[in-house]
């Protein structure tokens, strides 16, 4: 309880980086001899330590080390070492994945001892979340590169990558993650509708960054408005064409039901969903179903919503062309029939939503050889009401 109320002390007073030391208080209240907070890097490749922290505490690459074990099934991971071992527990605010707090002890903890680190690793969590505005010491940590300004506006606009509710989760991914300008992606749990957006906009660099966030904030205006998806849609095609005229956007607006699973949306020029379904991969929805935003004056109709009835255990996977049109040393695309694979092959092997946007946007640059040539950002949604 004096290790809690330690902590807590921080959630009015104190900043982000003032927590290494409060936790190094701390530790012998819980059994260890050392504690600190490791972060997920933008890339999220790499665990680090959080500013602050001491000098001889060391960053751990998350694949084939405990800690990022830790971090890829959000369980707890343990390494012996000569005298006794280090701990290592998932940083979990929400669904979203953090980085991990290591623990340094002399001998493997108890059942009750370990459940008292995973309580204070949760408020850990809490207060990372809830001080990380207050100070750069977050994002200080999880650069590992210098962060253009076009990115920097848009990691800024956007919400936590993953986020689950009554069962229903979505998680979502960006790159090149320091230097992205024009993909995006936004969410809302509001009742018992999830709100879904994806977005590619035409350009690169600051002008596609501003488009982006005139196109998110008139998204959320819409949806806070009440405005339906057709009246949404046009909300945001009349304001881009007023302020950006001859620019365009495309975007899939989604909507699903998460009591009935019944799924809507608008495609605006944007490539199809996968629909995942038993392990095998669904014939696409209709896409698209409108011009993209930004251009459907050129049109007299009003966009076309599509619906869906999803089954409980179905994925969607929406994606921009960054993705599939990533093209290997030959010029060979990924294309939509990889990517499919890569999910369902990431399903079978029981890997976690979050885990799999992880592996596929590394899959991604890898396909590439290491450099993208377009933003890529992809968005899952899993019912399983």
């Amino acid at each position: 309880m004096e290790a809690v109320r330690r902590l807590l002390d921080l959630r009015h007073r104190g900043r982000a980086e003032d927590l290494p030391a409060v936790l190094a208080q701390a530790a012998p209240m819980l059994g260890a001899e050392t504690a600190a907070v490791l972060l997920i890097d933008y890339g999220q490749l790499d665990l680090c330590p959080l500013r602050g922290t001491d000098a001889g505490v060391e960053s751990w690459p998350v694949e084939g080390t405990p800690a990022g074990r830790a971090f890829t099934t959000a369980s707890d991971a343990w390494l012996a070492t000569d005298d006794g071992g280090r701990l290592w527990l998932p940083l979990l605010h929400g669904a979203e994945r953090l980085g991990v707090l290591e623990l340094g002890v002399k001998a493997y903890p108890s059942d009750e001892a370990r459940h008292d680190m995973n309580v204070i690793a949760a408020l850990v969590a809490e207060l990372i979340a809830s001080r990380r505005f207050y100070g750069d010491a977050v994002e200080h940590t999880r650069r590992r590169l210098p962060m253009q300004l076009a990115a920097e506006i848009i990691w800024n606009q956007l919400p936590p990558l993953t986020f689950a509710v009554d069962g229903t989760l979505v998680t979502a991914v960006l790159e090149p993650c320091y230097d992205v300008g024009g993909d995006a992606f936004d969410y809302a749990a509001n009742g018992d509708v999830l709100h879904v957006g994806l977005f590619d906009t035409v350009g690169h660099g600051i002008s596609a960054s501003a488009l982006t966030t005139l196109t998110l904030n008139t998204y959320r205006n819409a949806r806070r408005s009440g405005l339906s998806l057709v009246d949404t849609c046009r909300s945001i095609d009349k304001w881009i064409r007023a302020q950006y005229p001859g620019s365009f956007v495309t975007a899939l607006l989604a909507e699903l039901d998460t009591a009935t699973g019944r799924y809507r949306r608008i495609s605006a020029g944007h490539p199809a969903e996968l629909l995942l379904r038993g392990g095998r991969r669904i014939p696409s929805l209709p896409s698209p179903n409108t011009l993209p935003l930004g251009l459907e004056h050129m049109v007299t109709r009003p966009p076309a919503v599509v619906e869906e009835q999803l089954q409980p255990g179905d994925t969607l996977v929406l994606y921009t062309d960054g993705v599939t049109e990533a093209r290997d040393a030959s010029g060979t695309l990924f294309g939509p029939d990889r990517l499919a694979a890569f999910m369902l092959d990431a399903q079978a092997r029981g890997v976690s939503a979050a885990e799999m946007m992880r592996r596929l946007i590394h899959a991604i640059i890898s396909y590439e050889e290491g450099e993208l040539r377009d933003d890529a950002t992809a968005a899952m949604l899993q019912w399983r009401h």
